[in-house]
């Protein structure tokens, strides 16, 4: 059985790795040691047009940081339009924010290309990094522009807003304020997937289950067929799932993935977590920990393992700086 993905139902671009944070929860461990390199015209170009080819005709537009190329974000909206690719939203952590003008400037540059919604981002993670001054500021901007603003999430908004907002604040001030388990309570108020850096951040908080049970159940990874979250980034790669750090090449998607071509993935399809343990036991001596918060907290640490510690290479397992950075 090997994996095809045939039709994608609602996902997003991913313009660049680089941000300006480097939040606990990130799922694609985006950092500002992560490259500077964004998406090109023709690149989003090519992601519309096979997105659309497979029947999904909006996406959103995330990062690490869109507006940390305020110009690259401006042609990426141009080759929307050109495509007749809707654009649900784009996302911003708010970073980039100087002052109202500035602020106001850009948005109406953006929105002459096509912008309507701004996803912003509220959350403790991201306050870590980011003044929340700077959040409200970009929130008012959007008001004065004629740009919905997407609050994700604003149940954060309040507690946030409690502190001065000219500054950052760590998450043991969080926790000072609102409780010790304030840091293990937020996945119940707030969807984070156990992924990326969210492993090392909660697997000292959540309780880890034994290896051997991760392993007993067998059967295939039907994960990595989920379109309904997707993701094509800024280097031609398909993200199947919330499989971050697993791609496979944007043109390769609509048609069954070769076995040759794809050993990796369609192991963990068509055989599971325990064939691939097996695998990187047998071929790598691969030496698993006793616990795990889950099996794709397994998975991570396997693929962890070959690209850092076995140099392994392989289109499956990009970008490379996904590791590197969690």
């Amino acid at each position: 059985m090997t994996l095809k993905i045939a039709n994608l139902q609602s996902g997003g671009l991913i313009t660049n790795y680089n941000c300006t944070s480097r939040c606990r929860h990130c799922l694609y461990a985006c950092s500002p040691r992560r490259s500077k390199d964004y998406i090109t015209y023709n690149q989003a170009k090519e992601n519309f047009r096979k997105i659309k080819s497979l029947n999904c005709h909006s996406v959103h537009i995330g990062g690490g940081e869109p507006f940390l190329n305020p110009a690259g974000l401006e042609k990426i909206l141009e080759a929307a339009a050109d495509c007749e690719m809707n654009i649900d939203y784009v996302e911003t952590n708010s970073s980039w924010f100087r002052d109202e003008g500035q602020s106001v400037k850009l948005l109406l540059r953006l929105k002459s290309k096509g912008l309507h919604t701004l996803l912003i981002s509220i959350s403790p993670f991201h306050n870590e990094y980011i003044p929340f001054n700077k959040v409200k500021g970009v929130m008012k901007a959007c008001v004065q522009t004629g740009i919905r603003v997407f609050p994700w999430i604003s149940d954060f908004y309040d507690e946030i807003n409690e502190f001065d907002d000219c500054l950052e604040h760590s998450m043991h001030e969080f926790t000072q304020k609102f409780g010790k388990d304030y840091l293990t309570d937020i996945p119940g108020r707030y969807w984070i997937h156990l992924g990326g850096r969210a492993v090392s951040t909660y697997r000292e908080l959540y309780p880890l289950q034994p290896l051997e049970d991760l392993l007993s159940p067998g059967g295939h990874c039907s994960e990595l067929t989920d379109t309904t979250h997707f993701h094509a980034d800024l280097y031609g790669n398909y993200i199947p799932g919330l499989c971050s750090g697993l791609s496979i090449k944007l043109g390769d998607i609509g048609a069954e993935l070769c076995k040759a071509d794809y050993p990796l993935i369609n192991l963990l399809y068509d055989e599971g977590i325990n064939s691939f343990f097996n695998h990187a036991v047998n071929s790598f001596n691969f030496k698993p920990e006793q616990e795990y918060l889950n099996k794709c907290h397994l998975c991570l640490d396997i693929r962890s393992f070959l690209i850092l510690e076995k140099n392994y290479k392989s289109h499956e397992l990009q970008p490379e700086s996904f590791y590197e950075n969690l």
